[in-house]
């Protein structure tokens, strides 16, 4: 196992070529690989700690690659220590970087925003650390109005379009695709897109849709919407167009929401499972990950 010192020389190497190539992929498969699941909170430190003097896409990109190590391989409890050392180590990173606390309460917020830090965090840390000002920068942020909109654009127009507008393309391209049933196009949709980043909400969405469009009648028929799916990413990771990882987080993030899912498609974890299966046996979601994902959920 490596040492605390060895892991952070090689996340912060992974993270230099995560800025220059932009392949979060890459980062999850690094983290995984290194096993040190006792130091995945300095992950979520060193990343931002060392994006603070790099200019807005890199930022952008750090908030981004959160959302993609999030829940797996990084869980709740590693993101939320994750951003108490950051917190913690607030006065030495003023000394060189001014403007620390302004953006690390930008990053709380956007965390907030992007599901990867539950709101209870900053109420938690106001609790033991009352007039923390980055917290407090934070909680302003969220109380502005229309403030998910604006936390997408926290660091400028980054390199991509408005996590809003990319949710809307998706839905309209898995509409489509559902009464078309034609791969080649909704690949080449996809591909357009250019979102690799974001493939795991393409995931969540297109699964939600179609247990919503097959609901208590679904049947293990080729015609249902539910195996279309499984057809289309099983399509999709084959040509190399969304990766495997975003398959398995996508599932991870679709079990976190069943509770919510069942009120309305009581059938929903069934459903679920049966996917999660198809997308084994169609090569686009490996054992290995699955397992991950269960351990880490």
């Amino acid at each position: 196992m490596l040492t605390l010192p060895e892991f952070k020389i090689r996340v912060a190497d992974a993270l230099r070529e995560y800025w220059d190539a932009a392949d979060a992929d890459e980062v999850v498969r690094g983290v995984e690989e290194m096993r040190c699941r006792a130091f995945h909170p300095e992950v979520v430190k060193r990343a931002i700690s060392l994006s603070l003097d790099k200019g807005p896409r890199e930022r952008e990109l750090t908030s981004r690659l959160l959302t993609c190590l999030h829940p797996t391989p990084l869980a709740d409890e590693d993101m939320e220590q994750g951003f108490t050392l950051l917190l913690d180590s607030l006065e030495d990173l003023v000394i060189d970087i001014p403007d620390a606390k302004t953006m690390i309460g930008s990053y709380l917020a956007r965390a907030v925003v992007d599901e990867v830090l539950p709101p209870a965090f900053l109420s938690n840390r106001n609790n033991s650390n009352p007039g923390d000002e980055v917290v407090e920068k934070a909680v302003g942020l969220l109380s502005r109005e229309h403030c998910n909109a604006r936390m997408e654009h926290v660091w400028g127009p980054g390199d991509g379009r408005p996590v809003a507008e990319l949710k809307e393309v998706m839905d309209q391209l898995l509409e489509e695709y559902l009464l078309s049933r034609e791969l080649d196009e909704a690949a080449r949709c996809v591909r357009e897109m250019d979102a690799p980043h974001f493939h795991h909400e393409l995931l969540k969405r297109g699964v939600r849709i179609a247990m919503e469009k097959d609901g208590m009648d679904h049947a293990d028929a080729a015609s249902s919407a539910l195996d279309a799916m499984a057809a289309l990413f099983s399509f999709l990771v084959k040509n190399a167009i969304v990766s495997e990882y975003q398959v398995a987080k996508g599932i991870s993030r679709l079990s976190k929401l069943m509770p919510d899912m069942k009120l309305d498609v009581p059938a929903a974890p069934g459903m679920l499972a049966e996917f999660e299966e198809m997308a084994r046996e169609g090569g686009c979601l490996p054992s290995a990950l699955t397992d991950a994902k269960r351990v880490n959920a």
